[in-house]
């Protein structure tokens, strides 16, 4: 390349024509194209002259609308002149600040602060701040903060906005409000900066008065303003707002646009004003897809998977937005199979899931627990590139563990190149749930020997394995430590942890003084567990008092119901029975049904209690009256203590007898291959008789048994189950 300086370039000699070689610099599409044009404008540099600026930013400008890996190139090219004018460095910055890579504008500001003769002017700040706000470079951009401060650059408008939206950006909320605050102009685009702050922090409160100030200030909010303010009400779940905004778009004749009507329709329905959403949705006369999308998020996380689905159903084209959507909607509404079954729906047509999408497919396989599907969704994830991600590792951790699989999810965590908090938690609670209650407190330690700060979720997991495996002194050091030495104050789920704990070792009394003296109001799940703990170990007086508190917390809520029901059963008490289910019945309250997954050659198969469904049902139940014999000779005998109805002693075996897990477990003796492991996952807490069936059968017929329940996994094998028999 000539050693010319390059901002000596030629004037065409005829002005009146077009100077070709700016035409080319402006149309050029490669970057060998680019090339050539600098040639030329190498070799016709003969003079100093004002087009040589001009022509050159236009070089600059063309070279970073090519491929981001151009931008090196467009870098050389600025370093080689030697005193660009500020109007240059300026365009090239804001050029750079809106590319992918805007560390590439801090770059240039480096060099343009280093060069001898080289200022910066009013100009130069809004584009550097973007370019902060995008790469969330804090340092920097309190850097820079400085220099326009020191310049008298502070007060004007543009980089005042710019300072707003970079604190903001990087999170750094109160400082972003210094600023604001401060401003003598401030326009709609400043306050939607501000309030945008405000969302993305999580505090929606202040949004909602930051708007209220913004009226005061008779600043006029536009579409984007509105969006932000009416999705904040959907956050913060106040309705009584939402609709008054609602009114104020109405009453101000204000341009709905898809935006807008998404956010307001998000709003009702987050705000469980469902109908309404509906109803605004209905009257649309363009189902446009953001909106159909929002109704379909909508309707899946109010669990309405049916409405949510034909909505999606009515799309004719849906992007990968919607699909995850309706994916997740099935992830989290216990319809785990519908959403592996339209993950592949989805991959048929060939649209390429991302990573939000698949993260709602591994937590529809880990709700799932099949072990198999957890394989091949493994394999897909390394193959189509996932893999590197650490959500996603985090995630596999965690389907593993619920798939059955301690081993595999461990192999998972060890292989991870850099590890979280999220990672150490979740390896945690897999121990803890499959009741290795050892591992989980090693790897407690462990995570603090290596400068991992344990997390409340971390103290949960902890905790659990504790309560799990009747480790009580471990416990209550553990919860004294999260207090006093990690200043982390605990929550519901972490008394609700020690209530389980104390119940468990029988600590009843200790537990409701717990209860009692806790700073904050016993929720639901506090009481539901000293509620079980007392159904455990017969501690009716104090179980009835336990239900009672729960009921008068939610009036409907089933368990409480039944429990009560059950421990007056045990006491014989059949008129109060009689009441409990008369009010059940009265309210249409139904106890959850139990039913019991398992999985065969790369299908899950479920089982209700006392089925026949199943095509092969006749072979199942033939299976278990062999069971049912062979256990008999080792000295089993259907324990029918549990269950709480007034029925003869032979019916109520014959109840026991038809457990879904039993037959799920009948189906694998004759279905799966000899000597493999079989794998049950069932919704409700395995039953006395059921756990000790699981133990004999593990024994007499030689296989290794896996149940996961609602609570944790029973390893079953040569008749010892991995819980020691305390669940």
């Amino acid at each position: 390349m000539s050693s010319l300086s390059l901002n000596t370039v030629a004037v065409s000699p005829h002005p009146t024509k077009p100077n070709t070689t700016t035409t080319t610099a402006t149309t050029t599409t490669t970057l060998i194209q680019l090339k050539q044009v600098h040639a030329q404008i190498l070799r016709r540099s003969s003079n100093l002259n004002p087009s040589s600026n001009s022509l050159l930013l236009q070089l600059l400008v063309s070279s970073c609308t090519l491929s981001p890996h151009h931008l090196d190139y467009a870098l050389r090219v600025f370093d080689q002149i030697p005193t660009p004018h500020t109007h240059l460095s300026n365009t090239f910055l804001r050029e750079l600040s809106r590319k992918a890579e805007p560390k590439k504008a801090l770059l240039v500001y480096e060099r343009v602060r280093r060069k001898e003769g080289l200022g910066v002017d009013r100009f130069t700040f809004p584009p550097l701040l973007k370019a902060v706000s995008k790469a969330s470079a804090l340092a920097e951009g309190m850097e820079i903060h400085g220099l326009a401060a020191k310049l008298g650059f502070d007060s004007d408008p543009f980089v005042e906005t710019g300072l707003v939206g970079m604190y903001a950006a990087c999170g750094r909320i109160l400082e972003a409000r210094l600023v604001f605050d401060k401003m003598s102009h401030r326009d709609v685009v400043t306050w939607s900066i501000m309030i945008d702050g405000y969302c993305q922090s999580g505090l929606f409160d202040y949004v909602l008065q930051l708007f209220e100030e913004m009226k005061a200030s008779n600043v006029k909010p536009d579409e984007i303003v509105l969006s932000k303010i009416v999705s904040a009400c959907g956050h913060a779940k106040n309705l009584s707002y939402g609709k008054a905004i609602h009114e104020f778009i109405t009453e101000n004749n204000i341009v709905v646009d898809p935006h807008l009507q998404s956010a307001l329709v998000t709003m009702y329905a987050s705000c469980g004003s469902i109908d309404f959403a509906q109803e605004l949705f209905n009257k649309m006369s363009t189902k446009n897809l953001i909106v159909s999308t929002a109704m379909v998020c909508a309707y899946s996380k109010l669990g309405q998977v049916e409405n949510a689905r034909m909505i999606f159903d009515q799309l004719v084209e849906k992007d990968l937005v919607c699909w995850s959507a309706m994916i997740s909607g099935y992830a989290e509404s216990d319809r785990p199979q519908e959403a592996l079954k339209l993950f592949n729906e989805m991959q048929v047509l060939g649209i390429k899931p991302d990573q939000v999408t698949m993260l709602s497919v591994i937590s529809a396989c880990a709700h799932l627990g099949a072990l198999d599907q957890a394989k091949w969704i493994h394999l897909y994830v390394d193959k189509n590139g996932f893999g590197r991600a650490l959500p996603i590792s985090n995630a596999l951790i965690d389907m593993y563990a619920k798939c059955g699989s301690l081993e595999r999810a461990r192999q998972v965590f060890e292989k991870m190149r850099r590890k979280d908090v999220i990672s150490w938690t979740s390896m945690i609670s897999a121990f803890a749930m499959h009741g290795n209650a050892n591992d989980a407190l090693n790897f407690f330690y462990q995570m603090q020997d290596e400068k991992i700060e344990p997390n409340g979720v971390t103290f949960v997991g902890v905790l659990y394995a504790c309560s799990h495996s009747g480790l009580v002194e471990e416990g209550r050091r553990i919860f004294s430590s999260m207090i006093n030495e990690h200043n982390i104050t605990p929550k519901h789920e972490h008394y609700g942890c020690m209530v389980d704990l104390l119940g468990r070792a029988n600590l009843l009394r200790e537990a409701l003084d717990l209860v009692e003296t806790m700073p904050l109001a016993p929720n639901v799940v506090i009481w539901g567990s000293l509620m079980a703990a007392c159904q455990v170990h017969g501690e009716t007086e104090l179980g009835e008092f336990a239900a009672k508190q729960l009921l008068e917390l939610e009036p409907d809520h089933d368990g409480a119901l039944v429990i009560l029901s059950n421990i007056y059963a045990k006491e014989r008490r059949w008129n109060d029975v009689g009441e409990v289910r008369n009010l059940m019945n009265y309210r249409g309250i139904s106890k959850e049904r139990g039913h019991s997954r398992i999985e065969s050659n790369n299908e899950v198969h479920e089982f209700l209690m006392a089925d026949r469904y199943h095509k092969q049902a006749d072979q199942i139940y033939e299976k278990l009256d062999e069971v049912v014999s062979e256990l008999k000779q080792v000295g089993y005998a259907p324990n029918t203590c549990r269950v709480m109805v007034d029925l003869e002693e032979e019916e109520k075996k014959e109840m026991v007898l038809c457990h879904s897990e039993k037959l799920a477990l009948c189906y694998g003796l004759i279905s799966n291959a000899k000597g493999s492991c079989i794998r049950i996952v069932k919704n409700l807490r395995i039953c006395e008789d059921c756990h000790t069936f699981m133990k004999l059968v593990s024994k007499v017929y030689g296989r290794e048994i896996v149940v996961r329940d609602r609570t944790r996994f029973h390893h079953c094998k040569n008749g010892v189950c991995s819980c020691k028999d305390y669940w």
